[in-house]
């Protein structure tokens, strides 16, 4: 370790040193930009710069040392002390080669903003991206552009921007191997091989300023695919087709070990710690709630780890246990020992597995069926304790990672921050995985809180979970809720439903209230705009009995919707994806587990925990396929909310008492901030998300006003006119059609005790 370095993390033990001076000068600013403080103007202060996007500070950071003098971490002697702080126009770099093509413009290095264009020559077909653009992160748009012949058994695996190829041969077993030019730095796989499958081994290698840094808006896609695969892997009742990931199909003892390795190290400050432990937690509250068999293990270090949570533990596999432990880390456990030794956090790892391994049995099936995956989240690289790499070594010597278990490990290097973040350990780390990438560095705590926040989607899981919405970013409407259905009765679509099953779908009675053969009738699945949309033929509708929307005619009551439900089954079992799931329908041991409650749970139990404010969040699917927000009034917030029902003189000229329309079969919302239904939404699923889950608790039904009406398309909807009676909207609850639901679902879903 540089002992100039090291005097960041003596001071604090060593008081004396701090005597000899009261403060470091204040004459530190940075040209351009801004600067924060450790620990003020004090001795053992860490001075770290930062600039506006699209340029960086240079230097990067400064120490308070003991004299009382500034010193430039990572500089040379005459450097240290008087080095003017600027803000440096950030640049990517320049092709070093391109092979059978041009590119265009040829600079040394291109500006943030600039393009740079590629052409191939005759006969050859450009695979990647035609024009490239600079970002402000220092990092090209866009996918590497090749000009392939297609002679080769693999692809022409190309040369990336910056990046030194030598190999030509693409033929099976054929190596190329890469190089940066001088300046940058090399991330990905310096090495990749040519294999049977007609696929280069390992990641597209990168070469990058160090700098540079990723967009969490990159960083959650590329995290989350590789993630979702582990997940797909691990998940007990997952089995992926041939055209998937990986194609790996565990038993059902198939387990996931995740370990969280957080910096704790003084260079950290205490907010950002408490962002990583914060995005620890939303990352294993979501990986929890994909019902696999997952312990976690908790980790922070410094000079020296602390385990809060071993793998061994029985706290290792309850969530709650987990979050806890994880919210009541302490900072300050690691005051007195304050460098970055990744070493030994990632020895104490390996003896962690070392210990299950040997009181498993090397040999077993209960060993060997066990993923494991690390995520180390640090601000910059080890500066004692030596290279990480041994103890890495050493856990892929533990597990037997070989070419043929190479899934069984995932190590994820991300750094946060811009201090001394290594990029060349990072990449050192980290796993490379076919087509997949582990090593991400951050400009800051809080683009790691906004890439946890984001970056598992369902893409890769076909099980028939209940209550599973696609979270990232890029997700489309249908794959958000990818439990609604529209039901299409000969050429016009009058309602919605949800998909409870893979053959069952929930919607309204009323939707069938007209006498027609009903034959022709479709139900879409999936997005209805898109390839992913599928129509299904019902095979047997079931309307309540007690529907009957004249029943009330003779009491002055034109339109009655009381048991307003129906169940529609399929004629074919709906293929489970990201665009088709069920949702969970409440009062369910399968809503039961995704709500993490315990198995002696009852009905009763779950209309507490989905329905107790008096004022309930909650939505309902548009027209348009977007999510709309709704609060369901309970208690005195519903009596106030269904009174303005007897303005309606209209549909109600004589009404005396509102719960004769509104019986205690229905939600009541449409207050202030509340969207309203449309005509055509009828049926749809009204929804609560808890705990990355989403639940059915109502069905829409029917309301005061049309906001759609008059409309010029589905995407526009109107407030309701002066005179017009106050907008409400009604659903069906559930919960009070538990014995219905119960009747016909028998043996489709498993029910709990009322």
């Amino acid at each position: 370790m540089d002992p100039r370095v090291a005097l960041l993390f003596l001071l604090p033990l060593c008081p004396g040193l701090a005597a000899a001076a009261t403060s470091c000068p204040r004459n530190v600013n940075i040209t351009g930009g801004t600067f924060t403080l450790s620990h003020g103007w004090a001795p053992g202060s860490l001075l770290t710069y930062s600039c506006p996007q699209g340029s960086y500070p240079s230097p990067a950071a400064r120490l308070c040392k003991s004299n009382g003098q500034w010193w430039t971490l990572g500089s040379t002697p005459s450097y240290g002390r008087h080095a003017k702080a600027t803000c440096r126009p950030v640049r990517c770099p320049a092709p070093v080669s391109f092979e059978n093509g041009v590119y265009s413009p040829r600079l040394g290095a291109h500006p943030v903003g600039g393009n740079l264009s590629f052409e191939c020559d005759s006969g050859f077909t450009l695979r990647g991206s035609a024009v490239r653009r600079c970002r402000p992160n220092g990092v090209w748009d866009g996918e590497t552009a090749v000009c392939d012949d297609r002679a080769g058994h693999c692809p022409n695996p190309g040369i990336s921007v910056g990046a030194v190829r030598m190999g030509s041969r693409f033929r099976f077993g054929d190596k190329v191997r890469y190089s940066c030019s001088s300046g940058l730095v090399l991330t990905g796989s310096a090495e990749r091989e040519c294999r049977g499958s007609g696929v280069w081994s390992g990641t597209e290698p990168v070469c990058r300023r160090p700098y540079s840094y990723d967009f969490p808006e990159d960083v959650a896609p590329a995290l989350g695919t590789s993630l979702s695969h582990l997940l797909g892997a691990t998940n007990p009742t997952q089995r992926k087709d041939e055209n998937v990931g990986r194609r790996i199909q565990i038993q059902r003892s198939g387990h996931l070990n995740l370990y969280l390795l957080l910096d704790a190290s003084q260079s950290v400050s205490e907010e950002d710690f408490r962002i990583f432990k914060e995005s620890a937690s939303f990352m294993v509250d979501r990986i929890f709630s994909f019902e696999i068999n997952v312990s976690v293990a908790v980790i922070t270090f410094a000079s020296e780890p602390k385990v809060i949570i071993p793998i061994p533990s029985d706290m290792s596999w309850d969530v709650t246990e987990v979050i806890d432990s994880l919210e009541n880390a302490n900072y300050k456990d690691h005051e007195n020992g304050t460098g970055t030794n990744i070493y030994k956090a990632l020895h104490s790892v390996y003896i962690m597995m070392n210990n299950q391994m040997a009181r498993l049995g090397m040999e077993t099936m209960a060993w060997q069926e066990i993923r494991h995956a690390i995520i180390l989240l640090t601000d910059g690289k080890s500066n004692m304790g030596g290279s990480p790499k041994p103890a890495v070594d050493n856990i892929k010597d533990v597990l037997n990672i070989q070419q043929d278990r190479n899934d069984y490990l995932d190590i994820y290097a991300i750094g946060v921050g811009g201090l001394d973040v290594d990029w060349r350990e990072l990449n050192e780390l980290a796993s490379k995985k076919d087509g997949e990438k582990h090593a991400f560095k951050l400009p800051d705590a809080a683009a790691l809180r906004q890439v946890f926040e984001h970056m598992l989607d369902v893409s890769r899981l076909t099980a028939t979970i209940c209550g599973v919405g696609n979270m990232s970013a890029n997700a489309s409407d249908q794959e958000r809720a990818p439990w609604h259905v529209t039901i299409k009765p000969r050429s016009q679509e009058t309602c919605r439903g949800a998909l409870i099953s893979d053959q069952w779908v929930l919607t309204a009675a009323h939707c069938f209230h007209q006498a027609e053969d009903r034959s022709l009738w479709r139900v879409i699945v999936g997005d209805p705009s898109s390839r992913w949309g599928k129509e299904f033929l019902i095979e047997k509708e079931v309307i309540h009995p007690g529907f009957n929307v004249s029943a009330k005619k003779n009491q002055g009551i034109l339109e009655f919707y009381g048991d307003d439900i129906a169940l529609l089954k399929l004629a074919q079992r709906v293929p489970m994806s990201t665009h088709a799931r069920p949702i969970c329908l409440p009062c369910t041991m399968e809503a039961n587990i995704a709500l993490r409650k315990s198995p002696g749970s009852t009905c009763r139990d779950h209309e507490a925990d989905l329905l107790s404010p008096q004022s309930i969040p909650a939505h309902f699917v548009a027209l348009n396929g977007s999510k709309l927000s709704v609060h369901l009034k309970t208690g005195t917030e519903r009596a106030r909310c269904i009174e303005v029902v007897a303005q309606d003189k209209k549909t109600f000229p004589n009404l005396m008492d509102v719960g004769q329309v509104v019986t205690d079969q229905f939600l009541c919302s449409g207050m202030e901030g509340d969207a309203n239904p449309c005509k055509g939404e009828s049926g749809g699923a009204v929804f609560r998300e808890r705990r990355f889950r989403y639940f059915q608790v109502g069905l829409v039904s029917w309301g005061l006003y049309n906001p759609c009406h008059g409309a010029p398309d589905k995407n526009v909807r109107r407030k309701a006119p002066r005179g017009v009676p106050t907008p409400r909207d009604f659903h069906m609850n559930l919960f009070r059609l538990q014995p219905w639901l119960r009747q016909h679902l028998e043996g489709v879903l498993n029910f709990l005790p009322l």
